[in-house]
């Protein structure tokens, strides 16, 4: 019955192939190959718009797996345990049955020999087994104690790893409400719960840096860089924004310095340079110009 299904299927998909004229099979043809041209003609990706939602579901699709995972782990060791168990009561129940076996031989060997002495053999036989069962016990409690510490410590780092996604999923949050909003006040609050979040942001501080700069604050947005140099030596984007702190206080020689440390670090800089208009003042100047000229 499957087979007959596909045969039918493919026969109403080939269809129109076979019932088209000539023609229409080479009008078909020339509009698949204008498709192709279009598609090679494309000069950049339409998906670009949909690169956050990847990222969200990517996290999400981790959270899933981080779950399935910690529930295969649970199950595993729940197994492991009950195969401890069933060895152990089935080690105690050969141990007791070789202990009986034992006991009827030096049971015969006593009525053949007439040694009177039973209820001191049997005595001695149960603190012989009493020994060892608990032994057994002891060993088995050890293997499980292990056992229940292995599962603690995956069971923390699962947790932690829980924590760090939703941390992560709170920041992309954050940063895209930062991108979306106008207002400098608005965007130096988003950024302060980023700070919250991660006190050693070097990319929180310098963005932050950069919107304290739109609201006339040279002297708090060179404090902030310093932060992120502090934590960051080589983060050229607060370099760059230490420039344009210090052109906006007219220190014009620190200004190049800093500016000429981003450079040296991304050479990106460079061509947005004229196009900055945090850096207007200190390209005006002709003998600067040069210097930055060559840098």
């Amino acid at each position: 019955m499957p087979r007959i299904l596909i045969a039918c299927l493919l026969l109403v998909v080939a269809w129109p192939m076979f019932a088209a004229t000539p023609a229409e099979q080479q009008a078909l043809k020339e509009k698949e190959a204008q498709a192709q041209q279009v598609v090679e003609a494309l000069d950049a990706p339409l998906y670009n718009p949909f690169v956050e939602r990847y990222v969200l579901d990517e996290l999400k699709q981790l959270r899933v797996e981080q779950a399935a995972t910690k529930h295969e782990l649970i199950q595993q060791i729940v197994d492991r345990e009950h195969k401890s168990v069933d060895r152990a009561v089935a080690y105690a129940t050969d141990t007791v049955t070789y202990f009986f076996y034992l006991i009827a031989a030096a049971t015969s060997v006593l009525v053949i020999v007439g040694w009177s002495s039973i209820r001191e053999i049997k005595e001695r036989v149960h603190t012989l087994a009493d020994e060892e069962i608990t032994k057994l016990i002891h060993e088995y409690e050890k293997r499980l104690e292990t056992i229940e510490a292995q599962l603690q410590q995956k069971t923390l780092h699962i947790e932690e790893n829980r924590e760090e996604i939703e941390l992560t999923q709170e920041s992309q949050s954050l940063w895209l409400r930062a991108q979306q909003e106008s207002s400098s006040a608005n965007k130096i609050r988003i950024y302060d719960e980023l700070l919250k979040l991660r006190p050693n942001d070097c990319e929180a501080l310098t963005y932050k840096a950069d919107a304290v700069l739109e609201l006339d604050e040279p002297q708090w947005a060179a404090n902030l860089c310093h932060q992120a140099l502090i934590i960051d030596k080589e983060n050229s984007h607060a370099f760059y924004q230490l420039a344009c702190a210090y052109t906006a206080m007219q220190q014009f020689d620190e200004a190049i310095k800093y500016l000429s440390q981003a450079i040296s670090r991304q050479e990106s800089y460079r061509e947005g340079l004229n196009d900055d208009p945090a850096l207007t003042p200190l390209l005006e100047k002709q003998d600067i110009q040069e210097i930055i000229n060559g840098l």
